[in-house]
């Protein structure tokens, strides 16, 4: 099996690109700095970041694809005065946008395979039955890059590629900080079963990173 996990070079989608290595599986990794071995270089805002990294794979199929990348730039703002309309920008271009790119430009990748799945990261921040307020540029991204998988879902179902949407918990990284309650190694060992769980009749599911399903 081959992945190709966005985001790789830190936190969960580093816990999870080991994962996969420590299985013996072929695994990608992505990261905005230049390539090193098995990590390759990917803006996911930059269209022809998108297209360089589809080239750099040839012909190569993808069975596993994980959109993992993503910014929390709004954690500290303030509703007063906060929030500007640049970070509004930059976080639906990497959350949103950016997502939606990578799984566009490595569709043909992904159809190479048999029985390809796409993962995408989101968030119980997604949901709109938690809404204590704050952070509403992240949210807003979260809820829209759920969206965006559970239609993604039904247009892709035909051509044999399945799409689940997951929380990954609250996890101790330097986005989740030292409070968290999972340690990424939990995070990503759960985000892995749930993932190899995915099949044509699940797709479209919103999970937690242990498998309970997430109210919408």
């Amino acid at each position: 099996m081959t992945t190709l996990i966005t985001g790789a070079n830190r936190g969960i989608g580093k816990a999870m690109f080991d994962g996969y290595a420590a299985q013996g599986e072929k695994v990608f990794g992505t990261h905005r700095a230049p390539d090193a071995g098995q990590l390759l270089k990917l803006d996911v805002t930059d269209p022809a970041s998108q297209n360089a990294l589809a080239g750099k794979l040839s012909d190569d199929p993808i069975d596993l694809l994980v959109c993992n990348a993503g910014v929390y730039l709004d954690k500290f703002e303030d509703l007063s005065g906060g929030f500007p309309a640049a970070m509004w920008a930059q976080s639906f271009a990497a959350n949103v946008t950016g997502v939606f790119l990578t799984i566009q430009n490595l569709l043909p990748h992904l159809m190479r395979a048999q029985n390809a799945k796409i993962a995408i990261i989101s968030s119980q921040m997604a949901s709109q039955t938690r809404a204590p307020g704050g952070s509403y540029i992240y949210r807003a991204s979260k809820a829209a890059v759920l969206n965006l998988g559970r239609n993604l879902a039904s247009d892709l179902k035909p051509r044999g590629i399945a799409v689940g949407i997951y929380h990954p918990g609250w996890v101790r990284t330097d986005m989740g900080t030292n409070n968290a309650e999972i340690s990424v190694t939990e995070g990503a060992e759960g985000l892995m079963h749930r993932f190899a769980a995915l099949t044509l009749d699940t797709t479209g599911v919103f999970e937690t990173w242990d498998g309970r399903d997430h109210p919408y």
